[in-house]
């Protein structure tokens, strides 16, 4: 008898069925979810942010319910980082502001989220499979993105930050693909947050002078999500030392 060997194959619509679960889901309850907290809605009707913030709680709370024991774990460590990280960079350092001047509650939330959904679609069969087209397609948009916010908008910041992440990850293969998807990711929620005017972002970096111009939103602004995953990863390894060493011994063995 003759055995066959059969090899599960990937085709492009497995790929959009692969974004629409993960990233097509995140854009769609972002472009809804900001939007009751956009100055159009909130001048009608002040409650906005609240609905935004109980929004953002349930889906953080589904998404945690239905994930991994590590998945969760690393959500709770996201939502901590968020509010250290968001009140540095907004309240303390005038990164950004937003527009009732403090951080709304949503935003803690919303960057674990966006985080964990970023790591699910890395994940994806089918995005593994693409993984190097997806890449080389990421890195042309960020390209095209970063120069056209350069010439169009005087935003030296983000083009700065979009070269420091293309440049960083050209050394870090590994998380390559994770992170190229977070500035997709980042994006279009800061287009779609500006456009609400839910922040605002300084003309300058900073604010200092003349120094850094800077678009409203800065093309590259996703490179601050480095500290986010370092700094979950970071919070993982001290809980479960003795696993992680293991598992970093395993890999150089599998080399």
């Amino acid at each position: 008898m003759t055995e066959y060997k059969f090899i599960k194959t990937y085709n492009s619509n497995d790929l959009f069925r692969s974004f629409y679960k993960t990233l097509g889901r995140l854009f769609i309850f972002i472009i809804i979810g900001l939007s009751v907290d956009s100055v159009l809605v909130t001048s009608k009707f002040t409650q906005g942010q609240w609905i935004a913030n109980g929004a953002m709680i349930l889906m953080f709370l589904r998404i945690f319910n239905n994930a991994t024991k590590r998945s969760k774990e690393l959500m709770i460590y996201a939502v901590l980082i968020a509010i250290v990280g968001e009140n540095l960079l907004s309240i303390g350092l005038e990164m950004y502001t937003y527009r009732l001047k403090s951080v709304p509650i949503y935003v803690f939330f919303g960057h674990a989220i966006i985080y964990i959904v970023a790591i699910y679609f890395t994940r994806k069969p089918a995005v593994k499979k693409y993984r190097s087209i997806l890449e080389k397609a990421l890195i042309v948009f960020i390209a095209i993105y970063a120069t056209a916010f350069l010439i169009f908008a005087h935003d030296v910041f983000g083009f700065v930050l979009s070269i420091l992440t293309v440049w960083i990850l050209s050394y870090r293969p590994r998380e390559r693909l994770f992170y190229l998807t977070m500035y997709l990711v980042v994006v279009v929620l800061e287009i779609i947050g500006t456009s609400y005017k839910c922040w605002y972002w300084p003309d300058t970096a900073f604010g200092l002078g003349s120094f850094l111009k800077s678009a409203n939103p800065p093309s590259g602004i996703s490179f601050f999500y480095f500290s986010l995953d370092l700094g979950c990863l970071w919070l993982y390894k001290q809980r479960h030392l003795l696993a992680w060493k293991r598992m970093k011994q395993l890999r150089i063995i599998q080399k």
